[in-house]
């Protein structure tokens, strides 16, 4: 007996392991231009360009957007910033409550923190976003949605929450392939019935 109890949990450590290894492989291989997270790049000497004609306004970016149908945020914070972290999460949710914007009420319904019970690299803590539920097209980034409700506390609490993060963050979307609890829905098709 003992050893079939060594074998499972030896298998759930694995299973953890390679949750947490995909994690920080999505996290190693993030864009810290798409990373709300990220520090900005130190400015350099201040340098006077030479004039140049007028150039239309760019169509503003979405930040951090999904398009599948679920979708995965893989966070490493510093050890000693998770209390912070976790502030800053705690005013998210905040302002996802407080909002008039139905949008955001949408995206509040569907996501969810998790915080892995397990030391993930170099001691860091990994924090997972599920969101699921995904609204399409709509913009996750945590500064945006503070800002809209907490215009001028978001000047503290952005720093804050920045400054928690051991390495930037990255995404995944998720496109559902079965529902094993549902009647009928997100089943993948059934193969035709060949033809004799």
């Amino acid at each position: 007996m003992r050893k079939v109890q060594s074998r499972s949990a030896l298998v759930r450590r694995n299973i953890v392991v390679g949750i947490l290894a995909t994690g920080v492989l999505l996290v190693s291989q993030s864009a810290s231009a798409q990373d709300p997270a990220a520090p900005a790049a130190p400015a350099g000497p201040a340098q006077t360009a030479p004039a140049q004609p007028a150039q239309p306004a760019q169509p503003a970016q979405p930040g951090l957007t999904f398009d599948g149908d679920a979708g995965l945020i893989f966070m490493q914070i510093k050890p000693d910033k998770t209390a912070d972290f976790e502030s800053a999460m705690a005013k998210l949710r905040e302002a996802l409550t407080k909002t008039d914007k139905p949008e955001r009420k949408q995206q509040a319904s569907g996501w969810k923190i998790f915080k892995s019970t397990e030391p993930g690299p170099g001691g860091n803590v990994l924090y997972v976003a599920v969101i699921n539920p995904v609204l399409k097209g709509a913009d996750y980034t945590v500064a945006k949605i503070l800002y809209e409700v907490f215009p001028t506390e978001v000047q503290t609490i952005f720093p804050t929450y920045r400054d928690s993060f051991a390495a930037g963050l990255s995404r995944t979307n998720l496109s559902l392939v079965q529902d094993f609890g549902g009647a009928g829905q997100g089943q993948a098709p059934a193969a035709a019935a060949p033809q004799r």
